[in-house]
């Protein structure tokens, strides 16, 4: 594995906080000084840094910080400047990648992060920095749901809302990998790219009689829902006997279920899950950099920014004319 030679960042260091709750405009660029590390701690050279929704929920204050001002941002590549330990089995210039910033501990849109070594892994050599930033969160979400708590296992039907999200279009490929048969939901201009990923079927998620398309597909075993207050009706009625819905978001608080007697009947499993819960989350990295170096998993970065346009990135996250991740470049 090559290492870097390194441009160091100890010392001072630029990263974007925000000091009160609010839109994009709350969102400002600072210097600060390093801290030093603790045992076990990890500091990184950041190359790229993946964008989510999450992000902006936490700069909301839909999901509340620990101390003001914060720092947002989960996903981050670059190359070790520092290890906190004596006994490590990394070293500096090795480069990695990483996921899980930004809620207890401090985020990651800077040119410099503080991570602990469970979060992250070793990125390999063929696999861009950017591209390691784009997929550590939602390759790890779409693990957890399919994999830790749906167990899906070849030939199931599996039905992913929003295929060509960031977790969506990890989703359809990781199971597709694992010989599902994949319904998903997308716009039009996305669903040749979706066949392309392994999806069989793909609909217009604006399709008036969506349910009866997807039913039409045969009933869904499981079911990886982004929009539970939106889709749970549509779930129930295209799930079959026993299915497992995972919820990975929502966008307003209160998710009911509706048709609830149908669901009983089927004695659906439905799990609701955040990544953030992940008991280890460099097992799942290491394997998804496996599947990325075998070519059965690519991650699609829609649009590049640097640090100091954070908030239009963030705001590029709702566009319906993206398909893939949003990055910051450093």
């Amino acid at each position: 594995m090559t290492t870097y030679p390194l441009r160091s960042t100890i010392g001072i260091m630029r990263k974007i906080c925000f000091y009160g709750y609010g839109g994009v405009e709350v969102l400002q660029v600072e210097e600060i000084k390093t801290r030093k590390l603790e045992r076990g701690e990890i500091r990184i050279k950041t190359e790229a840094i993946g964008v989510n929704p999450v992000d902006t929920y936490f700069r909301e204050g839909m999901y509340k910080v620990p101390r003001l001002p914060w720092t947002p941002g989960s996903d981050f590549a670059g190359v070790v400047e520092e290890i906190g330990s004596k006994k490590s089995d990394l070293k500096e210039g090795d480069r990695v990648y990483g996921t899980g910033l930004g809620k207890d501990i401090d985020g990651t849109y800077s040119e410099s992060i503080i991570s602990p070594r469970d979060n992250l892994a070793i990125l390999p050599d063929p696999i861009e920095f950017e591209e390691g930033a784009a997929i550590a969160l939602v390759g790890v979400t779409a693990w957890r749901a399919l994999v830790d708590h749906a167990n899906i296992i070849a030939g199931e039907k599996c039905l992913i809302h929003g295929g060509s999200g960031g977790v969506g279009h990890i989703a359809v490929q990781l199971a597709n990998k694992i010989g599902a048969e994949i319904t998903t939901t997308a716009r039009s201009e996305y669903h040749t790219k979706l066949k392309q990923l392994g999806a069989k079927h793909v609909f217009d998620y604006n399709e008036n009689n969506l349910a009866e398309l997807i039913e039409n597909t045969g009933q869904k075993d499981v079911i990886l829902d982004h929009r539970c207050d939106e889709y749970m009706g549509l779930n129930v009625q295209v799930a079959s006997k026993n299915a497992r819905i995972v919820g990975i978001g929502q966008e307003e608080d209160q998710v009911a279920i509706p048709k609830f007697s149908i669901a009983r009947s089927k004695e659906l499993e439905i799990y609701m899950m955040s990544m953030f819960n992940t008991p280890k989350i460099s097992s799942i990295l290491d394997q998804i950099s496996r599947m990325m170096l075998e070519e059965s998993l690519e991650v699609l970065v829609a649009k590049r920014y640097p640090l100091e346009k954070a908030g239009e990135a963030q705001k590029m996250i709702y566009s319906q004319s993206n398909m893939g991740k949003i990055v910051i470049i450093l």
